[in-house]
């Protein structure tokens, strides 16, 4: 057995701001591949409670000073600075087991994370501080009383525990949505690999772009850690079922009724379609994506395919064409070029995926790989932590056990038979509920049963076929935009998920009152809220004069019966309401003829728009446009128009503005509402270039 040496590395924590080395020999951490030392590991001697108290009284309030547009752009600088540092750790990833592959997956994906949250962070959420969730409530009729939720960050500290399977990007897609949301976190990676964990953590605070206590690191076990969690913490974990069990049941997170998120192992399934025979695309996708997730990491992903459901008839071409897949698999060690398959991450590792195939072979055979006797392109199999691809048949999935409800977190996988559509849906629910699924067909009636058969248990399935082929990101892949997550034996957790995944870290409050006194606290005006300035159109106002509330109201302008006309014949749109008084008064919405509602809207625009040059740059769309009483010939338009929301932009000399248009009749009945989006400048006139 390997020991460390008088020169082995000894990680470091990050907490407190400062590192520190825990104390006691520590546990030895080796090379997968080659059984060397690397590094040793211990948080003995840590103080847990002042690390998270740390976090939240130092890192907390210097994240929540900064807007959602400040906090993307700081994960942009952070990814662009671990984008030159990619070289370092594809040296250290390769101690893990990770083939050059592998590392693009962890490290590119993790690095990749944050680029899409902070492009999101600055294209979905405003420039601010709180972040309205859903329309305002009116609670009266004549809007003295309404309610509007919103969103506020945590005031307490997110605790992510992480697996050993993806270092890097198990962290990054953890921090990139909790760092967007205005909270502090302190990272345990597992030890195992937790020393390329350390070498990201320790670029990231030598940059300098986090604030002090943004960021924690612990090397080694998590000590006394959760009992200092509060009711404004997170804890996060990735890992086994039963780890995560006994943590989600942890005496401070059930009596602070702490937010715990769990992603736990999972037999996610893949399913042939009944239409994909051998010569089809499909199938030969389906044969692909099964020996690419058994194969990718060693097969140690949470969302690797472990069970593939393939019609009867099809068991033996699947196993034949699987098994001659798997024998060009190249494993050996995971820097060598040729290699395809590296080391399980440890020595223990393999022996615990051994013991599981074991456990899987006593419902069915296994057909390809020997489990025992790993054949190598390179490396030692004694001293690294090799395993080849093993692939089983469970011919009797309903008779079977252990299939559903074992996981071998390697390169393993049990191909077993369906007779029908329904039938593959219920195999699949054996799994209690997993991360991800994938159905291979090219059959839409096939696709629409299975895809929401099996929906409730799953927390993302792919449908793959031939027209997807080239621009699938595949069945194993989490996306940044999509939720990482699944029901039951999965966690019943959500990573991920684009700006869903942001508001994990927040808190969502309903808030009462008056609108005068909403709207300050919005940020947003609303019906019933004060009216701003009146005496400047607020088209001649720059970001840097405009108000919440500052308001036009227009003079009138009559419509006519020519005015109809002539706009249906400009555009073409001789709907018969608009030119066939007989036919419109049969309308059970219409009293005779009625005026096109984009006809409304030109006039409306016409109204309100300012025309000479300005400080608004351009109009950029409209939303929730709705159109409310009819407008006939002689009624009178005219028009409120109130600045409703200001959104500058962090790094442009412009910003958003949100318009409330409200279009009145004559007899103050609103015939039309909408919001105008537009580009408005910060500063008029323009500052000249240069």
């Amino acid at each position: 057995m390997n020991v460390a040496t008088a020169t082995t590395r000894r990680l470091e924590s990050y907490v407190k701001g400062q590192w520190v080395a825990g104390s006691g020999d520590g546990a030895l951490l080796t090379d997968a591949g080659t059984g060397e030392p690397v590094a040793v590991i211990s948080s003995s001697g840590l103080d847990f409670a002042g690390a998270l108290a740390y976090g939240r009284e130092k890192g907390g309030p210097a994240l929540r000073a900064l807007s959602f547009h400040e906090r993307a752009l700081m994960l942009k600088s952070i990814a662009l600075m671990l984008n030159g540092e990619r070289d370092a750790f594809y040296a250290e990833s390769y101690r893990t087991g990770a083939t050059k592959t592998d590392s693009m997956i962890d490290i590119d994906g993790g690095i990749g994370t944050f680029f899409v949250y902070s492009s999101k962070g600055r294209r979905e959420l405003p420039n601010t501080r709180v972040l309205l969730d859903g329309d305002v409530e009116p609670l009266s009729k004549d809007n003295s009383f309404s309610a509007q939720h919103i969103m506020t960050p945590l005031q307490g500290i997110a605790i992510h525990i992480n697996a050993f399977n993806f270092p890097c990007w198990g962290m990054l897609e953890k921090l990139a949505p909790t760092l967007l949301a205005g909270m502090p976190a302190i990272v345990k990676p597992a030890s195992q690999t937790a020393y390329l964990t350390e070498l990201m953590v320790r670029k990231i605070v030598d940059s300098g772009i986090l604030p002090d206590g943004a960021l924690q690191l612990v090397s080694g076990s998590a000590g006394d850690m959760l009992d200092h969690v509060t009711d404004q913490d997170v804890v996060t974990f990735t890992g086994s079922a039963s780890t995560g069990r006994m943590l989600r049941t942890h005496k401070a997170i059930v009596g602070n009724s702490t937010r715990f998120s769990m992603e736990a192992d999972s037999l996610n399934s893949c399913v042939l379609g009944a239409d994909a025979e051998p010569g089809t695309p499909e199938f030969d996708l389906f044969v692909k994506e099964v020996a690419r997730e058994m194969t990718a990491k060693a097969g140690q992903k949470c969302t690797a395919i472990r069970r593939a459901f393939v019609p009867r008839g099809q068991v033996d071409a699947v196993i034949e064409a699987l098994r001659a897949r798997l024998s060009k698999t190249a494993v050996g060690l995971p820097a060598d070029e040729g290699t395809r398959m590296g080391a399980l991450a440890s020595q223990d590792q393999r022996e615990e995926v051994r013991a599981r195939i074991a456990d899987l072979a006593a419902d069915g055979e296994i057909v390809a790989g020997d489990p025992d006797n790993p054949v190598l392109a390179s490396g030692n199999p004694e001293a690294g932590a090799f395993l080849n691809p093993v692939l089983l048949h469970c011919a009797d999935p309903h008779g079977a056990e252990n299939v559903h409800d074992v996981e071998a977190f390697g390169p393993v996988a049990t191909v077993m038979p369906y007779d029908d559509a329904e039938e593959a849906v219920a195999l699949t629910q054996k799994g209690k509920g997993s991360l991800a699924a994938s159905v291979f067909t090219n059959d839409p009636a096939f696709a629409e049963q299975v895809v929401i058969g099996m929906a409730p248990f799953h927390g993302r399935i792919l449908i793959g076929n031939r027209d997807s082929a080239k621009s699938s990101t595949g069945h194993g892949s989490p996306m940044p935009g999509l939720v990482h997550g699944g029901p039951g034996r999965a966690g019943g957790g959500e990573e991920l998920g684009g700006i869903r995944g942001v508001k994990h870290f927040m808190q969502r409050t309903a808030i009462q009152g008056t609108p005068r006194l909403l709207a300050p606290v919005t940020g947003r005006w609303m019906e019933g809220a004060d009216a701003g300035d009146t005496s400047v159109h607020p088209f001649r106002k720059s970001l840097a004069d405009l108000q919440i509330g500052d308001q036009v109201v227009t003079k009138p302008r009559e419509v006519t019966l020519a005015d109809i006309e002539h706009f249906a014949d400009f555009t073409g749109d001789t709907f018969y309401a608009h030119m066939d008084d007989d036919a419109a008064k049969a309308n059970p919405f219409f009293d005779g003829r009625v005026a096109h509602g984009y006809l409304i809207v030109s006039f409306a625009a016409g109204l309100f728009v300012d025309p000479a040059p300005g400080p608004v740059l351009a109009n950029y769309g409209v939303d929730n446009m709705r159109f409310m009483t009819p407008v006939y010939p002689g009624d009178e338009l005219k028009v409120r128009l109130t600045a409703k929301e200001i959104n500058p932009r962090a790094t442009a000399d412009h910003g958003e503005v949100r318009w409330d248009a409200q279009v009145t009749n004559q007899d103050a009945d609103v015939v039309a509402q909408y919001d105008v989006l537009t580009m408005v400048a910060k500063q008029w006139p323009l500052p000249a270039e240069g």
